[in-house]
């Protein structure tokens, strides 16, 4: 079997060519080593993506009159999804800044995105951020400059923002304070969210599968269900798969990749080949229509099976499956198989 790096290339398939990212479950597969793949970089596709986006949030203020500041947080920040947050402000700011202290459990806050909306050019900024310490950060800052002269109680001044997890689960607690530029500085009180993702079951594969050469396929299920407040859209999954021996590789003919569809039974699904290495790769056809509803779920059933035609010196294959919303990877499993010549255990 390959080193956990290569492991990452062959993920890096799933990313170019069936176009989603990866940056959660297995660790295996969190970096592109030596690839060429445009788009295989969730992060920076997410980022990419939010810069260019240009819809208009509610400016409705947050807190109450009694609050210089105000600071307000959704409860859940569902992995790959933007989720809400403000600033308001009551009191006069000239040339200040707002300063967003996080603490995170379950994920490093470099992982953290946070935009706030620029009203002059209808456009989505990144702030500017502290670099967190160690390879495994807990505590982040986010600062964005800030001038509302006429900032009063009668007329607050309110800062859209908005939030994305690019890692795993886990907590958010975030510390507001705005320096109003005069040598006074206002907190407000800390918000704490949960970062969560739908949950993603996999069963019938199990650990040292053979699948024989020209043999019969095997089945595996995966399983998403949205337990998260928000609708997933552009929900995809993905298939990947990479084998080599001393003189060949696997190639898409090798593989027999077929996925169970409502009034047609089983069809097959075409692999494609290409990445950093010799591999192969699929979109899976959508398991649900439009976005998955909060508590729905969406199975993808499939088969994988080896063809007689595959090279004799190939006796291994890593294999995996992703789930994906849009540009952003939230799951991977590995689904490694072992190949066996036809009738090897008669």
């Amino acid at each position: 079997m390959r080193t956990a790096a290569t492991l990452a290339a062959g993920l890096a398939l799933v990313m170019g060519a069936a176009g989603t990212g990866h940056t959660a479950g297995t660790g295996a597969a969190q970096a592109r080593v030596g690839c060429d793949i445009p788009g295989a970089s969730s992060a920076a596709a997410a980022r990419t993506a939010a810069t260019e986006s240009a819809e208009a949030p509610s400016p409705a203020a947050t807190g109450n009159v009694t609050q210089k500041l105000s600071y307000s947080l959704a409860s859940q920040l569902p992995i790959g999804l933007w989720s809400s947050s403000r600033v308001t402000l009551r009191t006069p700011v000239n040339k200040g800044k707002v300063r967003l202290d996080v603490s995170s459990k379950g994920f490093s806050t470099d992982s953290l995105v946070v935009q706030r909306f620029d009203t002059r050019t209808k456009r989505w900024l990144d702030l500017d951020t502290s670099p967190g310490g160690g390879s495994w950060p807990t505590r982040g800052v986010f600062t964005f400059p800030v001038t509302a002269k006429d900032a009063s109680a009668k007329h607050p001044h309110t800062v859209a923002l908005r939030l994305q997890d690019l890692d795993r689960p886990g907590t958010l607690t975030v510390n507001a304070s705005v320096d109003d530029g005069r040598g006074h500085t206002y907190r407000a009180p800390a918000r704490t969210a949960t970062a969560t993702r739908p949950e993603v079951g996999v069963s019938g594969w199990q650990r040292g599968t053979v699948l024989e050469r020209g043999g019969a396929p095997r089945s595996v299920t995966v399983t998403v269900k949205n337990t998260t407040n928000r609708a997933y859209p552009a929900l995809t999954a993905s298939y990947f798969a990479y084998g080599a021996g001393r003189n060949h590789a696997l190639a898409p003919k090798d593989l027999v990749l077929q996925q169970y569809r409502q009034g047609q039974g089983w069809v097959r699904v075409p692999l494609v080949a290409g990445g950093c290495d010799p591999g192969m790769s699929a979109k899976l056809h959508p398991a649900a229509k439009g976005p998955l509803a909060p508590g729905a779920s969406a199975v993808y059933r499939l088969k994988v099976g080896v063809a007689a035609s595959a090279p004799r010196d190939v006796t291994a294959a890593d294999a995996g499956v992703t789930v994906a919303n849009g540009d952003m990877s939230f799951f991977s499993k590995d689904l490694p198989f072992t190949i066996r010549p036809a009738g090897w255990g008669n």
